[in-house]
């Protein structure tokens, strides 16, 4: 009956761990995803271009239920977990980093400049470009 007991709870644990690494690597691909189109954006050479990257990236910060979420903009992150930002909701110091880059990349939604945009979009991405690089140390971010 020990064993049963021992036996169960190692594999609840497992089980939770495997879901935190689940969240984790959810989030990184969102992360990578979402800097690709930061860059895109960074580089178009019309608005509408650039706007629609920085949707692509707002997509995937914020997930299919997250506010700003535009399915008709594109949804790249799709299938990749629920947003980046709830997906790395337990690592405050990398959702205070995609919190950030969710703002360059709604200020540069706002703007009708090219070069504002790809301003903004340059500041996303900087903002992004830490997360999208494989961590090497559990300390470091």
């Amino acid at each position: 009956m020990n064993k049963l007991l021992v036996v169960g709870i190692t594999a609840a644990l497992g089980g939770f761990a495997c879901t935190a690494l689940a969240q984790t690597h959810s989030a990184k691909d969102e992360i990578n995803t979402a800097h690709a189109h930061a860059m895109m954006a960074q580089s178009a050479t019309s608005v509408a271009m650039a706007h629609t990257h920085l949707h692509h990236v707002i997509n995937c910060l914020v997930g299919p239920g997250g506010s700003g979420f535009d399915a008709a903009a594109g949804t790249p992150c799709k299938g990749q977990g629920n947003g980046a930002i709830p997906d790395a909701a337990a690592d405050h110091a990398m959702h205070a980093k995609l919190e950030s880059a969710l703002s360059d990349a709604q200020a540069g939604l706002k703007s009708e400049s090219l070069a504002a945009v790809q301003q903004a979009a340059g500041k996303a991405a900087a903002g992004l470009q830490d997360g999208s690089a494989p961590k090497a140390s559990s300390s470091s971010w």
